[in-house]
């Protein structure tokens, strides 16, 4: 297979000015959506975090609580 000198001397076709332009407006759009998404999970996960610290303390204070059916011990004198 031949090859050609004009073949190989041919600039690669250039996209458009304006298709170029479009794709940088689409990637920052898609950029910005993503940022909005990273902005609630991290608002969720805060609410979360905190959710779970307040059920760590009802628990832990649930649990420390004095038994209400503990056998107390008495001492005769």
């Amino acid at each position: 297979m031949k090859i050609s000198a004009a073949e190989i001397q041919r600039p690669p076709a250039a996209p458009p000015r304006g298709e170029s332009g479009m794709a940088t407006v689409l990637f920052i759009a898609l950029l910005g959506i993503m940022m909005v998404f990273v902005m609630v999970e991290s608002s969720s996960l805060i609410r979360l975090h905190r959710e779970v610290k307040l059920l760590e303390q009802q628990q832990i204070k649930r649990l420390n609580s004095p038994q209400t059916n503990a056998v107390s011990t008495a001492t005769k004198p």
